[in-house]
């Protein structure tokens, strides 16, 4: 497939920006670990020698996103000066340069806030070729050739459970029906469901009003947030489950919270409230603590589904051999990006396990419902146990917002990966001189990080040190 006109011009320069919201004040994705998160995200933008901007980003939740700011930036020269054609000609090359910088890779590898960095600068390379093929992202890589789509994909350290060869062929036999299937997600879109009412730190009052808002909306799959007191957890689920019914889903999420024997301890206590999966029950790491579980909960019709904080393929691979997921649930930014991502999709078609995306966050919702059309018109090919996360938080930051009809998401028809967000919004939430910040900061509602000198120590040449 040819790239575009464009592809001969270069990438001549690159902007990353720390953009904060303070989604903490209202208790706003609040869990059993991050009880205050300030959602947020690491914004790169790929200028080109001609009009073609690509826009990428890496979510965060407030302090730290500085750091992948300042990763994004080591990487840069990576990626700034490069031909288009260069990049995309050998698109996995180019994704393993990022990976494998021979002194970054040292502070990863292929994990942490480097691999976040490489999230950021790999999901802007997408949208830009999206923009220059004039597609939105799910349409460039359902066009795709089996061959061309696979050769994105860096395949080391996994080619022991998923070949080239086995990638392409795939491909290859879900090629009958696709226009079918594109046909269906552009008139009817993709199933979702809703975590708008189940932050930990909300108030009975909200999370009953906001379930049957919901309900009226037609909305028949609610997860939320467990993990902090069981009877707390018991009393949330029954509040849940006496609102939404017995014939509508809950699924829980704690987030990471327990022990694995703590883990299925708790869950047995929440089995009569009937949730289809307990989604991170324990360390994203633990993949033999996650097959435990799972073997101990599957009697009680409990799913385990985890994903949003696992690390990159591999760990990804070693979650699939073990039998350690029900429901596979990746992040388009965690893991190394769009890249990446493809090949965990692959893997999951492999070994028969239903890839349901973690979204919400900033920017998310809009990456991974171009992921999942994708995998639904030439991976899957069914939405059967498959099911996008909604949260209308911050959309309406983004130019290209998400659109949801009936509890579907709608294809995107705007060429990208629908991240592009609006500067005035940029400039009032980047932290920590953007307008917003600054009006918080003089009200008092947050601690001005300028006003108080850090407790570092300073070395200077002359062998003196200042405290400051």
């Amino acid at each position: 497939m040819p790239h575009g006109e464009y592809c001969a011009s270069r990438i001549r320069g690159l902007s990353v920006r720390d953009i904060r919201f303070p989604t903490s004040l209202q208790s706003d994705g609040s869990d059993a670990i991050h009880p205050d998160p300030d959602y947020s995200c690491a914004y790169v933008v790929l200028f080109t020698d001609t009009n073609f901007k690509g826009h990428g980003l890496a979510f965060t939740i407030g302090r730290g996103t500085e750091l992948v700011v300042a990763a994004v930036k080591s990487l840069s020269h990576l990626v700034v000066g490069k031909k288009l054609d260069d990049i995309y000609d050998d698109f996995a090359a180019t994704w393993r340069s990022l990976t494998s910088e021979s002194q970054l890779r040292w502070v990863g590898p292929e994990k942490g806030v480097i691999h976040l960095a490489v999230a950021a600068l790999v999901n802007a390379l997408w949208d830009l070729w999206a923009r220059v093929q004039h597609k939105p992202l799910w349409k460039l890589l359902v066009d795709m050739e089996p061959e061309e789509l696979v050769s994105t994909i860096d395949f080391r350290y996994i080619e022991d459970v998923l070949s080239r060869e086995e990638a392409i062929t795939m491909l290859e036999e879900m090629k009958p029906g696709k226009e079918g299937r594109e046909e269906r997600m552009i008139k009817r879109g993709y199933p979702a469901y809703t975590t708008s009412a189940g932050w930990l730190g909300y108030s009975q009052e909200k999370i009953e009003g906001l379930l049957k808002e919901n309900l009226s909306r037609g909305w028949r799959h609610f997860k939320i947030k467990v993990g902090q007191d069981l009877e707390d957890d018991k009393r949330r689920c029954k509040i849940v489950r006496d609102i939404i019914g017995q014939d509508n889903t809950m699924m829980v999420d704690a987030n990471q919270k327990w022990g694995v024997d703590e883990a299925v301890a708790w869950m047995k206590e929440l089995a009569p409230y009937k949730p289809l999966w307990i989604e991170e029950p324990t360390s994203p790491d633990d993949v033999l603590g996650h097959a435990t579980i799972a073997k101990a909960l599957e009697p009680l019709g409990i799913g385990v589904a985890s994903g949003e904080m696992c690390q990159n393929r591999v760990m990804f691979k070693q979650m699939f051999q073990a039998g350690a997921l029900r429901y596979c649930q990746i992040d388009a930014c965690r893991t190394g990006g769009v890249n990446e991502v493809l090949a965990i999709y692959l893997m999951a078609k492999k070994f028969k396990v239903p890839v349901c995306p973690h979204a919400g966050g900033v920017g998310l919702c809009e990456m991974v419902q171009h992921l999942q059309m994708w995998d639904y018109i030439s991976v899957s090919g069914t939405t059967k146990e498959r099911i996008i996360e909604y949260v209308d938080h911050l959309s309406q930051h983004f130019k290209t917002p998400i659109k949801v009809h009936n509890c579907h998401y709608l294809a995107p028809k705007v060429p990208g990966y629908s991240v592009e967000m609006w500067e005035r919004s940029l400039q009032a939430y980047e932290y920590p001189y953007g307008s917003e910040w600054n009006k918080m900061f003089a009200e008092g509602t947050f601690k001005d990080p300028r006003a108080t000198p850090p407790p570092w120590v300073e070395h200077r040449q002359d062998g003196d040190i200042t405290h400051r």
